[in-house]
């Protein structure tokens, strides 16, 4: 990174911010939205940056859009290639060209960051780009990230669909080497459908035995075929040990105040900002989420 870079931010001053990852129909632009109304409602200066250039469905004016450096629907034409390659293109482009993004970052000290992210997976978990895009983001602009990793609720009504989505959890977390909270996201519908779970919600947020989840899809004449393929996944990720989910409800603001005690304590605002030095508020984030399972009693 050049000096020139450097020279944009305050060494003395810290920014905090949560990078949003997530398969397409997740929720992402939603949280981005919910979540910085919750933070300006706490009196927190926030800055929406959307570095999906597909992204046209926007909830929320983000005060950053690549769209104003790139063009995704000019990639596809100019250089022939289709949405999935285009955006690629565009992620490569965007980190070849970063210091137009470090330009615009600016902010107060304890400014909070989110970032809207594009929704193919391969971005995150194959490719290198986004990894090298933060890790110069962290050192360039002093700025302390999280990931929250969005997963929607419906994973959970199908074994074989739970276990693709903590295989891919897995996948971001090792990845991308960021501190990293993985969410639930639509659980006022999972409320409604309890009754489809083949187990308690305890189990699929604290990812107890996976074993019975290959019984059951054992006892699929479909998916029985499988079987060697479902054991090896499940035996890497109860080798790390690493992914929990934390349910989230993006229409309750309990619910989002939740996520963003984890939010605050793992990109480390608890710890540095004024507002996390406050005796309240650090008893309250120390506190963390007592019980996941306040929504659904």
């Amino acid at each position: 990174m050049s000096v020139v870079s450097l020279k944009r931010f305050k060494p003395a001053e810290k920014y905090y911010g949560q990078l949003i990852l997530g398969p397409p129909g997740a929720g992402k632009t939603t949280y981005c939205w919910k979540m910085s109304e919750l933070l300006k409602k706490l009196g927190r200066k926030v800055v929406i940056i959307n570095l999906d250039p597909a992204n046209d469905m926007m909830s929320y004016k983000p005060d950053i859009d690549i769209k104003n450096l790139i063009s995704l629907e000019e990639v596809m034409e100019k250089q022939c290639l289709g949405p999935n390659g285009a955006l690629l293109f565009c992620i490569e482009y965007l980190e070849k060209n970063l210091d137009w993004l470090l330009d615009q970052i600016k902010g107060d000290h304890s400014t909070n960051y989110i970032f809207d992210l594009p929704g193919q997976v391969e971005l995150y978990c194959h490719h290198a780009s986004l990894g090298n895009i933060f890790g110069k983001l962290s050192s360039a602009a002093n700025i302390q990230l999280c990931v929250v990793h969005l997963i929607d609720s419906h994973h959970c009504s199908d074994a074989g669909k739970f276990i693709a989505a903590l295989m891919l959890s897995l996948s971001a977390m090792l990845k991308i080497g960021l501190p990293h909270i993985n969410l639930l996201t639509k659980t006022d519908l999972l409320k409604k459908h309890m009754d489809k779970l083949q187990f308690g919600i305890d189990f699929y947020t604290e990812v107890l035995d996976l074993n019975y989840l290959l019984e059951s899809l054992e006892s699929d004449s479909f998916t029985s075929k499988y079987n060697k393929l479902n054991a090896a996944f499940v035996s890497i990720i109860e080798d790390y040990s690493l992914v929990t989910f934390q349910l989230v409800n993006m229409n309750s603001e309990e619910s989002l105040v939740k996520v963003k005690h984890s939010v605050d304590k793992a990109n480390g605002y608890v710890f540095q900002a004024e507002e996390g030095r406050h005796i309240n508020s650090m008893l309250a984030c120390a506190m963390g989420v007592n019980d996941k399972l306040d929504e659904f009693q």
